[in-house]
């Protein structure tokens, strides 16, 4: 089930919401091991749930993305990071990765085996 953290939610300036717009605003996430507030855009239109994370300096780490998963998602939901062929890709900012998950549909997960030893 897609979440939003309101205590994180932005309530100022120009990229204000409320909780009246529901799963859908930007947050800024302080990150328990003591590195830069993740910022945080989400959204759950069009059939999709969206978070993008992004911060001033570099991209996120895999262990920022999963504490946002964590957030934004329950614990037993899959979301996707996905990278999208040549002619698709859009680059707004040089340190934002996103996090999706479809409304409708199972989503699918290759095999453990084929990830590696448990």
């Amino acid at each position: 089930m897609f979440k939003v953290p309101e205590k994180y939610r932005l309530t100022t300036g120009p990229m204000a919401t409320t909780r009246d717009h529901g799963n859908n605003g930007a947050f800024v996430v302080p990150y328990p091991r003591g590195t830069a507030p993740l910022c945080c855009v989400a959204s759950d239109g069009a059939g999709w749930e969206h978070v993008s994370v992004s911060l001033p300096n570099r991209c996120p780490t895999w262990p920022e993305m999963d504490y946002i998963k964590t957030l934004f998602w329950e614990e037993d939901d899959t979301v996707y990071q996905i990278h999208p062929p040549a002619g698709e890709k859009v680059d707004n900012h040089p340190y934002c990765l996103h996090l999706w998950r479809p409304v409708q549909g199972p989503m699918s997960l290759p095999p453990r085996f084929l990830v590696g030893v448990r």
